[in-house]
């Protein structure tokens, strides 16, 4: 993947700097640009912004504050090289939500590892939702191996949405995102009530989400979720669509479909002691059992409580 780095200086005197730094990584690209560009910069959404302030006749703590403004780098990575060694000006400037100030002169492998560390650190953080901040798939095969390798006892939930879809293509997809931080949300408040400790709450993706529970007793747990979803799901459709119940979609052949409110699904594997020897055969049940949960109307849940021979 590029890693798209833009040097904010006036008078372009830190370009060829870092190119030379870099020239034997080609997923690295560096671009030039002046103070006054900095639209151009936030535009594209760079990997990471670095600001040369002995080069540029703006304000620095200004254009930090820019940068944090603008909605789609509100988490870009912000350098700030310098050779103010103000205790205070320092001080401001990490106050900006800025998180690197180097003081010049710069050691060049310092400079170097820090640039190549903390991309490292993005490429770690985008397995991370940036919807729900939740752990990914990455960690979540990581805790499965971590439970099924120390031989432990637990369970696993699989839930998603039923008419997802339908709701994405009436209410949109920023409406639909809403329905998944408000999910998100409630499995996450419904596991840590009832088991405040060892528990792990992940996003697959979409509106697919996974829970594991150091306890292979989830009765009350599912329906727990079920209920506390199904009491404020109806906040995210209109009042009409509440009292019919449904909502009506225009497919491709422009024929009117009724689809049933967003309901939640839930599938659980019981994972006795030594009953799974990988993560795979725990998704292949997982994946059983939650079609069978899909298969009742309205929010249900289905546990596979097969033990291990």
């Amino acid at each position: 993947m590029i890693q798209e780095i833009y040097i904010i200086d006036d008078d372009e005197s830190s370009i060829i700097v870092f190119r030379e730094l870099f020239k034997n990584d080609p997923e690295y690209k560096f671009i030039s640009v002046t103070s006054n560009q900095i639209e151009l910069a936030l535009k594209n959404i760079p990997s990471i912004i670095i600001i040369n302030e002995d080069a540029i006749e703006v304000d620095v703590l200004n254009l930090c504050q820019r940068i944090r403004r603008d909605e789609d780098n509100s988490i870009t990575p912000i350098i700030v090289v310098s050779s103010n060694s103000e205790k205070e000006h320092r001080v401001k400037i990490l106050r900006e939500s800025v998180e690197y100030y180097i003081k010049k002169p710069v050691n060049a492998q310092y400079l170097y590892f820090t640039i190549k560390n903390l991309t490292r650190l993005l490429t770690i953080n985008r397995r991370i939702s940036p919807l729900t901040g939740l752990p990914g798939n990455v960690q979540i095969h990581a805790e499965l191996k971590k439970r099924i390798s120390n031989k432990e006892c637990f369970s696993v939930l699989y839930l998603d949405l039923d008419n997802f879809k339908a709701y994405n293509d009436v209410y949109g997809f920023l409406k639909g995102d809403e329905i998944i931080k408000f999910t998100s949300d409630t499995i996450i408040r419904c596991v840590h009530s009832l088991i405040p400790n060892g528990a792990f709450v992940g996003h697959i993706g979409g509106d697919d989400f996974i829970a594991i529970i150091p306890i292979l007793h989830s009765e009350e747990l599912c329906k727990n979720i079920i209920s506390n979803f199904d009491a404020s799901v109806t906040n995210f459709f209109t009042e009409d669509d509440t009292d019919k119940g449904y909502i009506e979609v225009l497919n491709r052949k422009g024929i009117v479909e009724q689809f049933p409110l967003t309901s939640i699904s839930i599938g659980v594997v019981e994972a006795d002691k030594g009953r799974f020897s990988n993560v795979l055969e725990i998704g292949e049940i997982g994946a059983q059992v939650k079609h069978l949960a899909k298969s009742v109307m309205g929010s249900s849940y289905s546990i596979d409580r097969r033990k291990n021979v």
